[in-house]
């Protein structure tokens, strides 16, 4: 059985230094994935089982690259993990796919010249996987563009004690098409979800998200170093759990960490029935 991960983080966007949309925390959330994979077996830190791109690496191209890495000569019951740490936005949907027409993306270093990954191309990729394959996605990034609105109300708050939030402003012309188009609302709001895990009947693979599709996912000074809330969360429960446990009980013990801490984002698990019941990655 093999187990491999790709880790991305990012902090540094384009320009190259100081200048760009930075962020503080995300080589930090790729040290804690890291060290929390490999500590608990799930995936050994080593060359051609964990692949890590930061910053300028971490471009576009780089990041599909990975993914194929990743995904390339899968088997049934192999482990593959797929954790990816900086900014997220929303564009218009131009597909049709999507119900709230907005597409889900994160940002790589060279998104303003190179463009975001959308959701769809990140489904092209996981679709070609082969039947029993075990992938779990974990996307500490925002799914919303409400976060901007959030940053004005930090000036006064002590630099130790502010939040960040990862989004990152789409395209004028696909924010243009956000905005004016009134036909489009956020999913979270036309379906309200009681339950903080979505059943896709069949998807291949399992999704933590760190927000829902209308909320941004924070990084905060915890424990003395700039890191993800979700990244954070996720290792901090999982080395306590151990891989015994099952993904929907982690996910409940996720949230309750993220509440707990006063963060209003509320982690999502999304996958299919049997996938979610079983234990986390297997």
């Amino acid at each position: 059985m093999a187990k491999k991960a790709l880790l991305v983080g990012i902090n540094d966007y384009a320009p190259v230094g100081p200048g760009g949309p930075d962020l503080g925390g995300c080589l930090n959330d790729v040290k804690n994935m890291a060290g929390t994979l490999d500590m608990l077996g799930i995936v050994p830190a080593k060359p051609g089982s964990m692949k890590i791109i930061t910053n300028a690496a971490a471009t576009k191209a780089a990041i599909l690259n990975g993914l194929k890495w990743l995904v390339t000569g899968a088997k049934k019951c192999d482990v593959l993990i797929f954790h990816y740490s900086g900014h997220g936005s929303q564009i218009a949907d131009v597909s049709g796919d999507e119900i709230d027409g907005k597409d889900e993306t994160i940002c790589p270093h060279d998104f303003a010249t190179a463009g975001m990954i959308k959701d769809d191309d990140l489904s092209a990729i996981f679709k070609t996987l082969a039947p029993g394959v075990n992938l779990d996605v974990i996307l500490d990034s925002c799914h919303s563009g409400t976060g901007t609105r959030e940053l004005d109300a930090l000036a006064a708050v002590p630099e130790g004690q502010k939040v960040t939030y990862r989004y990152i402003e789409p395209p004028l012309d696909y924010g243009f098409f956000l905005d004016s188009n009134t036909k489009i609302r956020v999913r979270g709001l036309m379906k309200p979800e009681k339950k903080d895990v979505a059943i896709a009947p069949g998807l291949n693979h399992v999704l933590w998200a760190g927000c829902r599709d209308n909320q941004t996912s924070a990084e905060a000074m915890i424990g003395g170093i700039k890191q993800g809330v979700l990244t954070y969360s996720f290792c901090k429960t999982l080395r306590a759990a151990g891989t015994g446990i099952t993904r929907q009980k982690l996910d409940a013990l996720v949230r309750a960490q993220v509440k707990s801490m006063g963060y209003g984002q509320i982690p999502q698990l999304e996958g299919t029935p049997a996938s979610i019941a079983e234990k986390v990655f297997t």
